[in-house]
């Protein structure tokens, strides 16, 4: 079989696996002779929560940025819900990305804007006009979603850390994406906040029935949320399993990461 047809044959399986909502080939991605991705091969299947592991600069946050679009690789497939990445002009790609949602380790929030504002404003953006009432329906749900429901009129810089954070996530979760990305979720948080925000992740997996990388050093958080857990190193994925297996690995670099 010539190479042709073998990556015809891998592109038809991605399509086929319904299982498989993102799928990476040998993704490489240099920011000019920083070399960050080095053939990265990972797949996300429909439903889990995938926790990404590793020291920092290994690319982890540059990988879900290729997965959003805020970073194009250069070479290798990206592949979402079954289509290659590559092959789609503008508008599919638009329509495929909009069922991404993505939470930034500062939340990203606009501060000037009450809680309520920060909630519309990526319904405003929608292509087509929500009503008032539908809009005010889907604020509320999203909020009684993250367990701030109380706080709807106040503005983000009244809310402490792990609130900002539930905020940022209702605000992802409001245009009800089938894919999330998080980028240390309980970063600068204290303990029982992070636990809270671990505990959350798992609500959203159930109630919205997404897929999820989560990147993140915290540990425990990485206990709590995944289903599997990939370790990079270097810009390659090294070693993959659940947090049982894996804490047991008999590679004693692998076994750090749980000590």
């Amino acid at each position: 079989m010539s190479a042709i047809e073998a990556a015809a044959v891998t592109e038809h399986a991605h399509h086929q696996d319904d299982h498989v909502v993102v799928a990476m080939e040998h993704l490489e991605k240099s920011f000019g002779d920083n070399h960050v991705l080095r053939g990265i091969d990972l797949v996300l299947k429909k439903g889990e929560n995938l926790v990404l592991l590793g020291k920092s600069g290994t690319g982890k946050s540059v990988l879900i940025k290729c997965v959003v679009g805020l970073v194009d690789c250069d070479e290798g497939n990206l592949f979402l819900f079954g289509q290659n990445v590559a092959d789609l002009d503008e508008k599919k790609l638009m329509d495929i990305r909009k069922k991404i949602g993505f939470l930034f380790q500062s939340s990203a929030l606009y501060d000037s804007m009450t809680v309520r504002e920060n909630l519309e404003f990526p319904l405003n953006r929608q292509q087509q006009p929500i009503p008032k009432e539908e809009m005010e329906s889907l604020v509320r749900e999203a909020l009684q979603n993250v367990g701030l429901a109380e706080a709807i009129d106040k503005t983000p810089l009244e809310l402490s850390g792990g609130m900002r954070k539930r905020l940022g996530l209702a605000r992802t979760l409001i245009l009800k994406p089938e894919i999330m990305l998080y980028d240390e979720p309980t970063a600068g948080l204290d303990p029982i906040t992070s636990k809270e925000i671990s505990n959350l992740i798992l609500e959203v997996q159930q109630t919205y029935g997404t897929s999820s990388i989560i990147i993140t050093h915290d540990i425990d958080c990485a206990r709590r949320t995944a289903n599997r857990i990939i370790i990079m190193k270097d810009g390659v994925c090294v070693a993959e399993g659940s947090y049982a297996d894996l804490k047991k690995s008999a590679d004693e670099w692998i076994r750090s990461f749980f000590e």
